[in-house]
């Protein structure tokens, strides 16, 4: 039996419903057939509205009944996700990418796996980092105070963590100024990484992560964790390497 669907959705010269384009295409890929209505102007638009009682397009019909908008037909197939669940995903993207690409530049520059391997891993990961907390300084702040130890008693430092990783893991991929980048990174990853470990594993806190700059929703915990004691090795690696 084929199965159809009725999509409505807003289709005008200077604006295209990128919900709609999604909700035409998640009918498509569960089998349904789709009669795709476009709304061509404003007036057609809020008149649509206006005849259904509803606030907002796209709208989907399958059969008589009215599923709603994207988010609805998501809900609808059972796969809609909860927005206030934690998710490590992430940071864990930002640890595989970093991978990626020390391993193409091993394999690329240096024929294969070595010591630089692990060290740009680090820096990568570290920059990335980084670079989410800086497209919101302020909502990172907010957060990290909320658990950092130093963080807390001087809220500066909170405004100057995210450029102080970042400056550390740029450094640190060009094994460059060695003076800044190893008390930087050592100094960050030990704060931090005792600041997590009193918070989740002595007070027992239930919070979220800053680490991916206060956009997801990344419980603070072991992965929290890792990244601040893989500065603190980054850094301690460093020192002592020309000694080896």
């Amino acid at each position: 039996m084929t199965k159809s669907a009725r999509l409505y959705r807003m289709v005008m010269e200077s604006h295209t419903c990128p919900y709609g384009i999604k909700a035409r295409h998640l009918l498509k890929s569960r089998g349904y057939t789709v009669e795709d209505h476009h709304l061509t102007t404003r007036a057609e638009t809020d008149a649509f509205k206006a005849e259904h009682d509803v606030e907002t397009t796209p709208q989907v019909f399958i059969g008589d009944r009215r599923i709603g908008g994207y988010d609805a037909l998501r809900e609808h197939f059972g796969i809609a996700r909860d927005p206030n669940a934690t998710s490590y995903r992430p940071v864990l993207a930002v640890f595989a990418v970093g991978l990626a690409l020390a391993l193409s530049l091993s394999f690329g520059l240096l024929g294969g796996l070595g010591v630089r391997t692990a060290e740009w891993f680090v820096a990568f990961s570290m920059a990335m980092l980084a670079m989410l907390k800086l497209q919101d300084v302020e909502q990172f702040s907010s957060m990290f105070v909320g658990y950092d130890l130093l963080g807390k008693r001087f809220v500066p430092y909170a405004y100057a963590y995210p450029y102080l990783e970042a400056l550390a893991a740029v450094l640190m991929a060009g094994r460059l100024l060695d003076w800044i980048s190893i008390p930087v990174a050592l100094t960050i990853g030990t704060i931090g990484a005792v600041s997590v470990f009193y918070a989740v594993y002595i007070q027992k806190r239930s919070i979220k992560c800053a680490c991916v700059g206060g956009s997801g929703n990344v419980p603070l915990g072991f992965i929290s964790l890792s990244e601040n004691l893989a500065m603190v090795g980054m850094a301690i690696w460093m020192l002592v390497r020309p000694t080896l």
